[in-house]
């Protein structure tokens, strides 16, 4: 598929932005619910462009740039901050003698921001990588260290699980508004072939292979191979076809010697199918069915596939955001033609894609800092120093980063491949 229309990239923004913001929200309500302090909430990786915060009396202050709303307050109200004010828990609003003024925000309450590198989102907590917060080395009642180890693993694996529930929800819409599959109507018969020998043309529509109805070009293929299964050491497999030629009403039926062992490509009767393709929909109670097996599936293959790279087994094939982009721009430009399920269902896999990596064992994923807690557990409780722990997030983050450039250097090298 060729990319013909360039605004079609610019599917890639809701793909990309639902799929960090559902992952981003799982950490968030979990924390929450867990009485950590969420200190920002944001999509994109900063500096920031732009952030709301909830003021403490109504309303909402909105912040510019990467300045934290306490560099905003100060700039408006220099004598009370050289006067000693505090900004800790007790919050002071207005900043004139009759209380007008704009008013200072309430520290504790999360700023939603937008930032400027649209690569991913974030949950700020403070005490992510263990830190102290005083002299005596207690931690700050409110902060992510401060936690059990059964809290900090539900925070962690909440993102992954949020993606893996919506990739269930965007297939089950999928195979509700229609899948597009191939009809059975033929698009080339190979030279040679069995099927050429039998007179099968391109435009011509198969109907039944030895009496069983087939719907989809994946039905003659599933019939063609559960019938030759039935002879096996056979040099050849008749197979009755019944069809119709392109433009006539009436039927036709031919047998086809089909080969139980053609050379590859080819097929056991050497056709393959037309571009002609039909929307099949399932109703309301197989649709939820379908997209949880389909979430099954996919997940299985990417754990085998990811298993067979580190094994050596396939050679390693990644692709970047821009990759991602190019090729979510090819397939939104198919939605006119080929119905709703093509963006859907990539958007599905990419939520399956941000799960399974994020929760893989590497330093600064959320599989990373579970691994560290593990180890935690198994350690009795005694946490690893937060500047060690520091350092291997710090490390990991370096790593990934490192690659992240390297793989954008070659989606873009190979952007019109």
């Amino acid at each position: 598929m060729t990319l013909t229309n360039p605004w079609f990239l610019l599917a890639a923004i809701p793909v990309f932005g639902l799929c960090i913001l559902i992952h981003e929200l799982g950490h968030f309500l979990t924390a929450k619910w867990a009485g950590i302090r969420v200190e920002e909430f944001g999509l994109g990786l900063p500096p920031r462009m732009v952030g709301f915060r909830k003021r403490e009396r109504g309303g909402w202050e909105v912040i510019w740039g990467p300045r934290t709303p306490e560099d905003y307050y100060e700039e408006r109200h220099p004598v009370e901050k050289a006067a000693g004010d505090s900004f800790g828990d007790t919050a002071v609003y207005g900043s004139e003698p009759d209380g007008s003024g704009p008013e200072r925000p309430e520290q504790h309450h999360t700023i939603y921001s937008l930032n400027w590198l649209p690569i991913g989102g974030f949950v700020r907590m403070p005490g992510e990588n263990g830190e102290v917060h005083d002299e005596n080395g207690l931690y700050d009642p409110g902060s992510f260290a401060a936690k059990t180890a059964g809290k900090r693993i539900v925070v962690l694996v909440a993102g992954v699980t949020m993606n893996i529930i919506l990739a269930m929800v965007l297939f089950m819409v999928a195979y509700g508004v229609g899948q597009p599959v191939a009809t059975t109507q033929i698009g080339q018969v190979v030279d040679g072939s069995p099927a050429q020998a039998a007179g099968l043309k391109p435009g011509d529509t198969i109907i039944s292979l030895n009496g069983q109805p087939v719907h989809t070009f994946d039905d003659v293929v599933n019939v063609t191979n559960s019938i030759v299964s039935q002879h096996p050491g056979a040099k050849i497999v008749r197979i009755i076809v019944v069809g119709r030629h392109q433009g006539q009403k009436g039927t036709f039926t031919t047998p086809v010697d089909a080969n139980p062992n053609p050379t590859p490509g080819k097929g056991k009767m050497g056709i393959s199918s037309s571009n002609n393709v039909t929307l099949v929909r399932y109703p309301f109670w197989q649709a939820p069915v379908k997209g949880i097996e389909e979430t099954y599936t996919v997940t299985t293959q990417f754990v085998q596939t990811i298993g067979q790279m580190i094994a050596g087994q396939i050679q390693p094939q990644v692709m970047g955001p821009v990759g991602i982009v190019h090729f979510t721009g090819e397939v939104a430009q198919s939605v006119p033609s080929q119905g709703w399920w093509p963006i859907l269902s990539l958007t599905a896999i990419l939520n399956i894609n941000l799960a399974i990596v994020n929760i893989l064992p590497f330093p600064a994923l959320d599989g990373g800092r579970i691994f560290l807690i593990l180890i935690e557990l198994l350690r009795g409780g005694k946490r690893l120093r937060p500047e060690v722990e520091g350092i291997i997030n710090l490390a990991g983050m370096a790593i990934l980063l490192t690659l992240m450039v390297i793989i954008t250097v070659s989606d873009v090298l190979h952007w019109n491949g």
